[in-house]
């Protein structure tokens, strides 16, 4: 018999991956597709359910044939997606009914403002764990039934089916309209604010206030446990965590206290409380950490981060400041400051701990003296600055002491920022070994769940130690920087009113109108589905 291997479906922001794990948690093989990133308007991203769909079948066969492992050499799949992103598709033909609206998405924030009412942010906050906002998904499938012409009367018969890019997956995987199965895991489901922490269930009430009725929901399950096989490699799929939790999962933070931060398209700290549920009152969310089987569910505390790596792709696409996201690193070590500017990337608005919809993004502190460079050098502290925000509201929170931060994602490979962080922080920060966290947590679920692995005790032995960042920066500088970032902040706020909102409002009736589904999108691009 051939050696047992697992495969991590990660479908991200911009791309889809598909990693095959060994037994050790070690990579053999990656297959990788970035997807189109569509902007019908200012604040509104959108994607193509179907081109991701695409995507996976042949990013699994590229995987897959790269590591030369055959169908019987897979023990399990395990998926990780990119959380708040919402799909509503056709239960009898698999089409979507709309593009996917993006978590970074803004288009919703008058929804939310009607939804919070005299109530505000918190209304359902004690339900659900989330304040009223456009990141997550619940407001996006309201939005959707409300302008797509027929589509609320198609999902109150059952017509329509929602998911995050999970339940997508998994619906496809399994058959589709032949079958497919329409099930979602605890830690996405906690993004829609449709879940209750406490039950694990959908929330009549929030279904109800918020708009979508329940036939549309998939099936709420654990994070690992088998949910059915894929109808093409006869593989049990096994794991299924949004990608914050996943790589929770993947750097073993298993213990109360422990904490990891994403650096990706956006940042997403999670730090684990154990089974308890931890109210905020320092701007950040509730939120199911991981449930393995039947045991009772974990829980964290979460910061989000809307724009990050994102913002050196913005340096990239839209200012052509670089032309690969790598250059950033060697343009901004050029200078040993950022000159005096500040760039407060609130592009969708800021996220935690404002949670602020009417900001938008600004560059401050310009002067004749300030370049290229330190534009790029502003733009990775950015990370760093947002990252301590949100550092001191978990801490305040939690009333944890963290004591050193496990960092995973794209980009943590830039040494300049990493630096940066630990001293703004005054933390060490503490790179792993293996740095597909997102990827390698989706693959323990789903090991775990078939026997693969035995249990975390065993996963968190294969977690190594890989660099070690230690700040070296005078207390004294470290506050100054950060007030004046803090003074930056302020300066985002309130730049979306009445006028402006209705100008988007405009544009977007108009972007509406020009959208509509081909003909052909639910057709295969190659051959890549013989292999998945």
């Amino acid at each position: 018999m051939s050696e047992q291997h697992i495969l991590a479906i990660d479908q991200g922001t911009t791309s889809t991956r598909a990693i095959v794990f060994d037994r050790r948690g070690r990579i053999r093989s990656v297959g990788q597709r970035e997807h189109e990133q569509i902007f019908p308007q200012a604040g509104w991203v959108e994607h193509d359910p179907v081109e991701i769909w695409d995507n996976t079948r042949e990013v699994i066969g590229l995987a897959l044939g790269r590591a030369n492992v055959p169908g019987g050499g897979l023990a399990a799949i395990g998926i990780t997606n990119q959380r708040e992103t919402t799909v509503v598709w056709d239960r009898s033909t698999g089409e979507p009914v709309h593009h996917a609206i993006v978590w970074q998405d803004t288009r919703t924030a008058d929804l939310v403002a009607q939804l919070g009412g005299e109530h505000g942010p918190d209304r359902f906050k004690q339900i659900c764990g989330l304040p009223l906002a456009t990141y997550f998904a619940g407001p996006k499938v309201r939005w959707i039934l409300d302008h797509v012409d027929g589509a609320r009367e198609q999902a109150e018969a059952g017509e329509l089916l929602f998911g995050t890019i999970d339940s997508w997956l998994v619906w496809n995987l399994t058959g589709g309209p032949d079958g497919g199965i329409h099930v979602t895991d605890v830690t996405n489901a906690s993004r829609t604010m449709l879940m209750d922490l406490r039950t694990l269930s959908w929330s009549p009430e929030l279904c109800e206030a918020i708009g979508v009725p329940q036939a549309m929901l998939p099936e709420i399950r654990s994070s690992s446990e088998v949910y059915g096989r894929s109808d093409k490699l006869d593989v049990p799929i096994a794991g299924m965590l949004g990608d914050q939790h996943a790589a929770t999962f993947g750097q073993a933070c298993f213990e109360r206290g422990m904490s990891k931060n994403t650096y990706g398209t956006g940042n997403f700290m999670l730090l684990n409380t154990g089974t308890e549920i931890v109210p905020s009152e320092n701007g950040l969310i509730t939120t199911v950490c991981y449930q393995l089987g039947d045991q009772d569910p974990v829980y964290a505390l979460e910061g989000s981060i809307a724009v990050t790596g994102s913002l050196v792709q913005w340096l990239r696409d839209n200012l052509g400041l670089i032309s690969d996201a790598a250059e950033i690193e060697e343009l901004a070590a050029q200078v040993d400051d950022n000159g005096g500017c500040y760039i407060v990337p609130a592009f969708s608005g800021l996220f935690a701990p404002y949670w602020r919809d009417d900001a938008r993004g600004a560059v401050v502190g310009l002067t004749r003296y300030v370049t290229k460079h330190h534009i790029a050098r502003a733009a990775l502290e950015a990370t760093a600055y947002q990252t301590r925000e949100v550092l001191d509201a978990m801490q305040a929170d939690s009333g944890v002491q963290i004591s050193e931060l496990r960092v995973d994602g794209g980009m943590v490979a830039n040494e300049l920022l990493m630096q940066f962080q630990a001293d703004i922080l005054d933390l060490d920060v503490v790179r792993p070994e293996v740095a597909e966290t997102t990827a390698l947590g989706a693959a323990y679920a789903a090991g775990i769940a078939v026997g693969f692995w035995e249990g975390q005790e065993e996963l968190a032995g294969h977690w190594s130690v890989d660099r070690r960042w230690s700040p070296r920066m005078r207390s004294q500088e470290r506050e100054r920087l950060y007030r004046t970032w803090k003074k930056a902040v302020t300066r985002t706020f309130d730049w979306v009113d009445e006028d402006t909102a209705a100008a988007e409002e405009e544009v977007a009736e108009q972007a509406l109108a020009e959208q509509a589904p081909s003909a052909d999108k639910g057709k295969d691009k190659d051959d890549a589905d013989a292999d998945a």
